[in-house]
């Protein structure tokens, strides 16, 4: 597979134990490369930490750059399961209720609660995804 099939993130090795490779990348939002994110008070920059499978196929060392990679289309899946469905949800919910006659209150309590549910399922299947998305890493190169 091609470079292009991958997201792309580059990252610092904060933690090496024998299963995982910690590693810290910055999650910068668009406001935050502005010229004037000085005096704005909106841009956010959030640091995360990602544990990796450590394989043991290459040697790292805590400080290290290293590139974080996820295949493109687990990428395309966490939209999808992160923010297309629950909007799905919302919609179908919101038209066939209101055409049907209830309550905006009964309309709304309703949406809440079947996203709360969708995000309750989400959280009990959370090993699961966890095995489905896998990062990688590989050295550093610009």
């Amino acid at each position: 597979m091609s470079k292009q099939d991958y997201v792309n993130h580059d990252g610092v090795i904060t933690a090496i134990d024998i299963d995982y490779i910690t590693v810290e990348i910055l999650n910068k939002s668009a406001c935050s490369s502005c010229h004037a994110k000085g005096v704005c008070t909106l841009g956010d920059v959030k640091i995360k930490e990602i544990d990796v499978e450590n394989t043991g196929y290459q040697t790292y060392e805590v400080g290290e750059k290293v590139n974080l990679l996820l295949k493109r289309t687990l990428g395309y899946r966490a939209l999808w399961l992160s923010y297309l469905v629950p909007l799905l949800i919302l919609l179908v919910l919101l038209i066939s209720l209101s055409t049907v006659g209830f309550s905006e209150l009964a309309v709304g309590l309703s949406i809440i609660g079947a996203i709360s549910l969708y995000y309750i399922i989400i959280w009990l299947f959370r090993n699961k995804l966890k095995r489905e998305f896998v990062f990688t890493i590989e050295k550093f190169s610009e």
